[in-house]
């Protein structure tokens, strides 16, 4: 089957000639294309691949008999023989050696050339897998939620020959796409960890404000901690929310595995978190009043008056960010 997604050539028109069931998709994209051709295969097993010469087919058995063998997908790596000139530099050496090694690292799937597009997997793969990106990202994607969901994923070697015509990829445009694919399906990495050490170096910030009233000396320059305190608190406690919110999302949607991380979950209600939350503003309003009386009351300002201002501030901007953001988690389950 041959999916043609706008071509202006006669390609489609060779295909049928040649015996191929043609399916026109009108949405643009590599993705689009793809998504159609699963919609119309009905057979148990599937195999993909690009029909600009650049695949040698002759490999079609061997993937097959990996997945007969036990596994879902099996991937055919282009780096095992790719001709001189099939692929671009900037492609070969930077790009997908870095969206591979991405994989790897956030995803834990073990392969060493993840944009390969000639790959096979079964019918109850494809579905489980519930695909939905329209552009080049579609193969990061079919990785990333294979390697959640827990399949078993191989690599066997191949070819990759010069294309025949001009290639529609864009450099940027679609590694950042992957980029953005992979970062939104990782909340812990893209939220959690910056938010949990933003918020770290935010107290360690704030206790240098407190302790060292007047700042501290760095060579000829004074440091004021006051005011790089409640930035880091606010936007790491941010983060952090966020991160639990889209972690609990995406465990909803089945993208991410719960891990015993999660157990404590269940201290995340809207309840809980509006407790919390009030408190803070509370709190934060509480020290305002004590500054404001006293200086009407004309009393002597005190000691830590900026850095008292600076955590009653801090105090009502993430209580409040908190409880918005809990009604937002709270949506989830609606």
């Amino acid at each position: 089957m041959v999916v043609d997604n706008g071509s202006s050539d006669l390609s489609a028109d060779i295909a049928a000639k040649n015996g191929a069931r043609v399916v026109p998709e009108p949405r643009p994209g590599y993705g689009s294309a793809l998504l159609r051709g699963f919609a119309e295969a009905h057979g148990r097993i599937i195999v993909m691949a690009d029909a600009d010469d650049t695949y040698a087919l002759d490999k079609l058995p061997a993937l097959v008999e990996r997945l007969e063998d036990g596994a879902d997908l099996v991937i055919a790596n282009r780096y095992a023989g790719m001709k001189r000139d099939a692929m671009p530099w900037l492609h070969r050496k930077v790009g997908t050696p870095t969206i591979s090694w991405l994989l790897r690292h956030v995803y834990g799937v073990q392969v060493a050339d993840s944009q390969s597009g000639y790959r096979a997997f079964t019918s109850d793969c494809l579905e489980l897998l519930a695909l939905r990106s329209s552009g080049m990202e579609l193969a990061s994607e079919m990785l990333a939620k294979a390697a959640v969901k827990g399949m078993r994923v191989d690599e066997i070697p191949s070819t990759y020959l010069e294309r025949g015509g001009e290639s529609k990829l864009r450099t940027f445009r679609d590694g950042w796409r992957h980029l953005r694919l992979i970062l939104t399906l990782a909340p812990t990495y893209l939220y959690l960890v910056p938010g949990v050490v933003l918020s770290i170096l935010g107290i360690i910030t704030f206790a240098l404000a407190f302790a060292l009233s007047s700042g501290l000396d760095i060579g000829e320059l004074k440091w004021q901690p006051v005011f790089a305190g409640p930035i880091f608190v606010i936007v790491g406690l941010n983060a952090s929310a966020m991160g639990l919110a889209v972690r609990r999302l995406h465990i909803r949607r089945g993208l991410v595995n719960p891990s015993a991380f999660d157990r404590i979950d269940r201290f995340f209600s809207l309840e809980n978190i509006l407790f919390v939350a009030t408190a803070a503003v509370l709190a934060g309003i509480a020290i305002d009043f004590f500054i404001f009386f006293r200086w009407v009351g004309g009393a002597e300002p005190h000691p830590v008056g900026p850095q008292l201002a600076a955590l009653a501030q801090t105090l009502i901007v993430a209580g409040t960010n908190a409880g918005l953001i809990g009604f937002l988690t709270a949506s989830y389950e609606t």
